[in-house]
């Protein structure tokens, strides 16, 4: 099972690569998956992630205080709202497509500028 953990972070750590070289990627949200994983499969990987000086702090900002950066917010609302237009101009759906997409993408987009802001460093 410990294989199974780690083999599964390193597909989310290779996914927030590629996250941090396209800009409609996410990047922190497959890293911290990652840690998840390794949390549960290598203690050693887990700690190389949460020490990395570029990506570690927003990981731990968010285990310890499920805290979003301001600046993650907007990067995240700005992608959310990206992605959207490109499927609005690309699929050309019908409106119940159009407002079930708009409806998710929103509620996605409501939830992550809820989330509290880090206090203090990570």
């Amino acid at each position: 099972m410990r294989l199974f953990w780690v083999l599964l972070g390193f597909f989310f750590v290779a996914l927030g690569v590629i996250g941090a070289l396209l800009p409609v990627m996410p990047t922190t949200i497959f890293l911290i998956l990652a840690a998840g994983c390794f949390a549960r499969g290598s203690a050693r990987l887990e700690a190389w992630l949460l020490d990395h000086p570029r990506v570690g702090p927003p990981i731990r900002q968010w285990r310890e205080q499920g805290a979003i950066p301001r600046k993650g917010k907007i990067a995240a609302c700005a992608g959310i709202a990206f992605g959207y237009a490109v499927f609005w101009v690309t699929v050309r759906p019908h409106l119940a497509l159009a407002l079930g997409v708009a409806a998710a993408m929103a509620a996605s987009a409501l939830w992550i500028v809820t989330r509290p802001a880090p206090i203090g460093p990570a």
